[in-house]
């Protein structure tokens, strides 16, 4: 990364960037308060960072160790943004603040009535932001895929459905990004992009995402390091969109461990992940846990861990549910565990890694 000087002028900036991009590389710029801070974006192999430290109005040149250097904690800190956490704004609410936020709706869409019928009690039970599938990554091909399997007419009026239900409500709304042949339909419709475990590799889906601008719900891996997972939210922050909300939703588990949850929560990676970067990390209880009877627990365990919200699946009937029934809690049982989450969030206050 490149150091300017505080009193570093626009034509010197515009050096350093037009220099930048003679090595083939691209250049973020991060103004803060008091100063500039560029990062190398591509292969800096062959650059001379002897050379950008003797430019006119830079104060240093510095590698960054870390292979996520745009979303690092301390690439934020230099330029001295005097903020104290990085908030991502998804339609009126802000995610990352001092309050934790909750997403919650059906796993997927499956009707209009179901749809309004699931998100009038979500919102009800203090809910923020509203959540539902239209496109549904599934193991078996025989299983349901989403309304959005049946064609982009088909796909196009589920989204009505949800921005329809989002805007009497007055939430924002969110939905999973299957493939790059969706990221144009679902962006006219949703505030939050999603991009699920299955396809946190998926390079060329990151990068068309984010050319949208818009902010993006971004999953671990079920399989994936804490380094490995930072590391491909550079794809998505090296397009210039730090609009990132990362989520942990669980790692395979251990030995027989699948028998008693779907998946392992890994609660250490709230903090372990706060420590590296300044994005907002919430936790999905429901695809970690996969058994509503540990849904209260495990969403009053991530809050104390310093979440910043959660990401949790509801129905009004869960054993009619066509998808993931097992894992889904009541509205009444949301409102109970999110006054429970906010009892714990104000015993405990914001336990996010800011120093």
């Amino acid at each position: 990364m490149i150091i300017m000087q505080t009193d570093a002028t626009r034509e010197q900036i515009a050096r350093v960037i037009k220099e930048i991009k003679q090595y083939g590389l691209k250049a973020d710029v991060s103004k803060g308060a008091y100063r500039t801070v560029i990062g190398l974006v591509g292969d800096e192999s062959k650059v001379d960072f002897a050379h950008f430290a003797t430019l006119p109005g830079v104060k240093g040149a510095m590698m960054v160790e870390t292979p996520y250097k745009l979303i690092n904690r301390e690439y934020d800190k230099l330029s001295e943004t005097g903020e104290q956490r990085f908030v991502v704004k998804v339609g009126n609410i802000e995610i990352g603040g001092d309050e934790p936020i909750y997403m919650a709706g059906p796993c997927a869409v499956e009707s209009k009535e179901q749809l309004v019928r699931i998100a009038e009690g979500v919102k009800k039970a203090g809910a923020h932001i509203l959540r539902g599938g239209i496109f549904k990554p599934r193991t078996s091909v025989h299983s349901f895929q989403g309304l959005g399997a049946g064609g982009q007419e088909e796909a196009r009026e589920a989204l009505d459905w949800l921005r329809d239900a989002g805007n009497r409500l007055e939430m924002p709304v969110v939905t999973e990004i299957r493939g790059e042949t969706q990221v144009d339909l679902v962006a006219e419709y949703v505030d939050l992009l999603q991009i699920g475990a299955r396809n946190m590799y998926d390079q060329d889906l990151l990068t068309k995402v984010a050319k949208t601008g818009k902010p993006i719900l971004y999953k671990r891996h079920f399989g994936a390091g804490i380094e490995e997972f930072l590391s491909f939210t550079e794809y998505i922050a090296a397009e210039g969109n730090k609009n990132i909300i990362l989520c942990e939703r669980g790692v395979l588990p251990v030995g027989k461990g699948k028998s008693y949850t779907r998946y392992t929560l890994d609660l250490s990676a709230v903090p372990a992940i706060q420590k590296e970067t300044y994005l907002p990390v919430m936790v999905d209880p429901s695809h970690a846990a996969g058994r509503r009877d540990l849904i209260f627990s495990m969403s009053c365990a991530a809050i104390a861990a310093g979440a910043c919200g959660l990401m949790i699946e509801v129905h009004y009937n869960p054993a009619e549910a066509l998808v993931d029934g097992q894992q889904m809690i009541t509205p009444d049982e949301l409102k109970d565990t999110i006054d429970a989450c906010n009892r714990v969030h104000s015993a405990i206050g914001p336990r996010r890694n800011e120093d």
